[in-house]
């Protein structure tokens, strides 16, 4: 079975090349122009994947990487857009895009992105994990310690997800960012050990598992 990428652009002739392109690698493709359209065709689902451009009209594509991650933590998401200023990246990833290419891009490395992504993704669907007082379901993307619900935010929840599937395994900053945004973590380096920090402030009890490993970086252990 074919996989399904949702793209979403409002320029027709960028439109036309990319459905060209990803119809030739063998992809089925659906499209929108408009922030709503794409919320629509999100929700008629599912896809594996979604291209998002930035700059489209009614709702922007920050808005709807927002609105798609209210309910869908799991569809990967990659933006696309002009912008190349270091903030722009960083507000896409921090709101749960896993990857950010600028235009002007080459189709190669496109599809190299989409490729990328897709494994990641692939790899991180399996049963629910359990550590110590901590349980965690990557397809619901649900978070339970002592049977009771945490809130994380996107970038939270795939650290986590990282440190729990790789049960104590030591992972460096630089690693836990290639996993989560591959050839962006240069943008973004510094922020690691303030999602890590938000996040053992919501485990609560359970924070005790994330161990700092001095000098290294991160692992998880009971």
């Amino acid at each position: 079975m074919k996989q399904k990428v949702l793209i979403v652009e409002d320029d027709p002739a960028i439109l036309t090349g990319l459905l060209d392109l990803l119809e030739g690698e063998g992809f089925a493709v659906v499209r929108a122009t408009t922030g709503p359209e794409a919320l629509a065709r999100h929700a008629e689902g599912p896809q594996d994947l979604v291209l998002l451009d930035v700059m489209i009209p009614e709702k922007s594509g920050y808005d709807v990487c927002r609105e798609i991650r209210r309910t869908d933590p799991v569809t990967p998401i990659i933006m696309l857009t002009a912008k190349g200023q270091e903030r722009d990246k960083v507000k896409g990833l921090d709101l749960g895009a896993d990857d950010y290419l600028t235009k002007p891009f080459s189709p190669k490395e496109l599809i190299a992105r989409i490729k990328a992504v897709l494994r990641r993704t692939t790899t991180s669907k399996q049963m629910t994990l359990s550590i110590g007082n901590l349980s965690i379901d990557p397809e619901r993307f649900e978070v339970m310690i002592e049977q009771k619900p945490v809130t994380l935010t996107p970038v939270e929840f795939k650290i986590l997800l990282l440190l729990v599937q790789n049960h104590g395994k030591v992972f460096s900053r630089e690693r836990i960012l290639d996993h989560l945004w591959g050839n962006e973590k240069t943008v973004v380096d510094r922020t690691v050990d303030v999602h890590i920090k938000n996040l053992r402030d919501k485990l609560g009890p359970a924070e005790y598992l994330i161990k700092n490993i001095r000098g290294v970086g991160y692992k998880l252990q009971a």
